[in-house]
């Protein structure tokens, strides 16, 4: 195998190889992402001929093998990050913070803009909550929406899908977001300033131009099996309205982890080093103690102030951290396969290639997650993924911060194109919004390209003059 290590062809090659390898379990055998990416990761590591210490150690030698860093490595910047940010999405769920964001709203905008104020509910809400989540707690409240303004229900699921999935794919607390910056060693501060910068136009272009004029085009009822359910949904809503938070305080616990972030890196820029109001903003404005905080205010202005518990609170806290499992896991996988990538030289080998065809590193990333996410439908997969293949190669180059994290904002780009039948959240849209298979993929299919276009575009532009 020595002619692997040391010729650019047969790295590349190896590196395509176990790609394959991982779509083809993903998507022949429906293996769990999981479980293909160790398995991919590991061929790749053989294949190259890793020694099987340095793979996954031994009993006589103490150093860190490749699976123990490639693991640890990433979860240890991803884990806390994800789990506080799930616990925080739990906590204005159920106290009905979403509810009250999204009334608000729409008395604010009228029935005329209400497509807009549901596009606004989902890019608000959805910072701290996942996309399914999103979709499940809101998707009552556009049935009333549609139904009371009597147009196609497209016009205002597809602004609030828009919204929950720009927020899913560019920042943070969202899994791939956090991963990326994990994977390219991105300040999280300049992650959500360059994932606002792109993810704003996205949201616009897609979750509000095209979402009106495929909107008028397509016409659907509301699904009626789900009329009773929003009814039943808007009564319970006005009969908690007296024990409702503010949405001042809703927007205010969704918003102070992201201010204390963005002031902690600001403040490590523009404040003397070394003196204590620095130290203050770097500590305060670390993710982890950020998150903190806030999940610490919502349990009790959101939890014990309105009348819960202890045990029901710690209750919705093991609920809400359960489904998170399955993401790290897929998330670590993706550590340990791109930790085989850097090990086996493939960083350095993609470098020549890429040095040689001048091809720049934002246009490959970007084609490289899109055809992930093409050929296997999981964002967060194709995120890791490209994400382990492509960090190697950033060292070289040199990259100051607010370009490492254009490059992380064209990999989400790329990671929610064409959102078609082997993605999860295509079925998620369709049988949610009673809209046929064939409409789906000439609207939610359709308006996730276009926010993966004007993502990317936005990224690529903003990387001329970073």
């Amino acid at each position: 195998m020595n002619w692997l290590q040391h010729s650019t062809g047969g790295l590349l090659t190896l590196s395509a190889v176990g790609i394959a390898v991982l779509l083809l379990l993903i998507i022949r055998f429906k293996v769990e992402p999981f479980i293909a990416l160790l398995v991919a990761g590991l061929l790749v590591a053989l294949g190259a001929g890793l020694p099987v210490e340095a793979i996954v150690g031994s009993a006589q030698k103490s150093s860190a093998s490749l699976l123990e860093t490639g693991f640890g490595g990433i979860l240890g910047h991803v884990a806390v990050i994800v789990g506080l940010g799930t616990l925080l999405g739990s906590l204005l769920e159920v106290s009905g913070g979403a509810e009250v964001l999204t009334g608000r709203l729409l008395q604010a905008f009228g029935d005329k803009r209400a497509p807009l104020a549901m596009g606004l509910s989902g890019l608000i809400f959805g910072i701290p909550v996942f996309f399914d989540i999103g979709v499940f707690v809101l998707a009552p409240l556009v049935y009333v929406a549609a139904r009371r303004g009597g147009r196609s229900v497209l016009l205002y699921a597809l602004p609030l899908l828009a919204g929950l999935s720009i927020t899913h794919a560019f920042l943070p607390p969202h899994p791939g977001p956090v991963a990326i910056a994990g994977l390219l060693h991105v300040d999280l501060g300049w992650l959500i300033i360059m994932g606002l910068a792109c993810g704003i136009p996205a949201w616009f272009v897609g979750g509000i131009l095209f979402s009106t004029w495929i909107g008028r085009r397509i016409d659907l009822p509301v699904p009626e099996e789900m009329l009773a359910a929003a009814q039943k949904v808007a009564e319970e809503s006005g009969a908690r309205d007296r024990k409702a938070p503010g949405l001042g305080l809703v927007a205010t616990i969704i918003g102070i982890p992201l201010v204390l972030i963005l002031c902690g890196t600001f403040g490590s820029i523009v404040l003397p080093k070394g003196s204590l109001v620095q130290d203050v903003t770097t500590f305060l404005g670390t993710p982890a103690i950020a998150l903190t905080i806030a999940v610490l205010l919502a349990l009790w202005l959101l939890g014990r102030r309105r009348g819960m518990t202890g045990e029901q609170l710690a209750q919705l806290s093991a609920g809400a951290l359960r489904p998170v499992a399955m993401i790290l896991l897929v998330v670590g996988a993706g550590g340990f396969f791109g930790a085989v990538l850097s090990a086996t030289g493939v960083g350095k080998a993609l470098a020549s290639t890429l040095s040689a065809a001048g091809l720049p590193v934002i246009v490959l990333v970007y084609v490289i997650s899109s055809g992930l996410r093409l050929a296997q439908g999981s964002a967060t997969v194709a995120i890791v993924t490209t994400g382990g293949i492509i960090a190697p190669l950033l060292p070289d180059l040199h990259y100051s911060q607010p370009h490492l994290a254009l490059v992380a904002m064209s990999i989400a780009a790329g990671s929610i194109i064409a959102s078609h039948v082997n993605d999860g959240g295509f079925w998620i849209v369709s049988r949610y919004f009673g809209i046929p298979v064939r409409e789906t993929l000439a609207s939610w299919t359709l308006l996730e390209t276009v926010l993966s276009l004007v993502g990317f575009g936005m990224a690529a532009l903003l990387s001329i003059v970073v």
